[in-house]
């Protein structure tokens, strides 16, 4: 199949041959799901912990004895009735990953990204330089890209071959715009950002990345 490609130095669109089995699958929302919910739950730390009675310091003395006071019988001042005692059911650490095949990890990805060429969100550019870290000059290089598009480019994901310095400098002040190697991609990002702008090389490299194997 083929996808638009736009040249920043040429205002005539082009097209650049992508692979089917990459680009033109089915949309599958149960595997995506499973694929973007394991995603987000492997990111959780899980190290959340409480202490039980029995681990509380102190405690070790009866407060006072059994009859005669007056007061309701205590074994220790460490019940999780009283003020600095234990949790009843203590929240212990936790492995929140859940497990997600090679296979379906990246069939899911190729139907996202299948899904992104049908929605026209998937851009395809020939490159993206910049001659200085300046905020402003990464603004300026994206409002230029966005007349060839003819889309606004307020919420974008931007995947280049190869990170460097000015840009990763430049655009870590941008909210609503975010830039990663494409070997880094996940689905996460794909799904989230409104559009997903790809140079060619970044292109080449999630094909061959997600390309079925025989």
């Amino acid at each position: 199949m083929e996808l638009s490609l736009y040249d920043t130095k040429n205002p005539n669109t082009a097209f650049i041959e992508v692979a089917d089995a990459v680009f033109g699958q089915q949309f599958n929302e149960p595997l995506i799901h499973q694929v973007v919910t394991a995603y987000l739950a492997a990111g959780r730390s899980g190290t959340k912990a409480q202490k039980s009675r029995a681990e509380v310091r102190g405690g070790g003395r009866k407060p006072w004895r059994q009859k005669g006071t007056g007061r309701a019988r205590a074994g220790t001042s460490r019940s999780p009735l009283w003020r600095a005692g234990g949790r009843t059911f203590a929240a212990r650490p936790r492995d929140y990953t859940q497990k997600v095949n090679r296979k379906m990890y990246r069939g899911a990805m190729r139907s996202i990204l299948s899904e992104l060429v049908r929605q026209n969100r998937l851009l395809v550019v020939d490159e993206i330089r910049l001659a200085s870290s300046r905020t402003r000059d990464f603004l300026s290089t994206l409002k230029g890209v966005a007349p060839l598009i003819n889309v606004g480019l307020d919420h974008v994901l931007v995947l280049v071959d190869t990170i460097t310095e000015e840009l990763t400098l430049a655009s870590r002040n941008l909210s609503r715009v975010g830039v990663a190697p494409a070997m880094a991609v996940d689905p996460v990002s794909l799904v989230d950002f409104e559009k997903i702008l790809v140079t060619v090389g970044a292109l080449r490299q999630i094909e061959k990345r997600f390309l079925p194997t025989a």
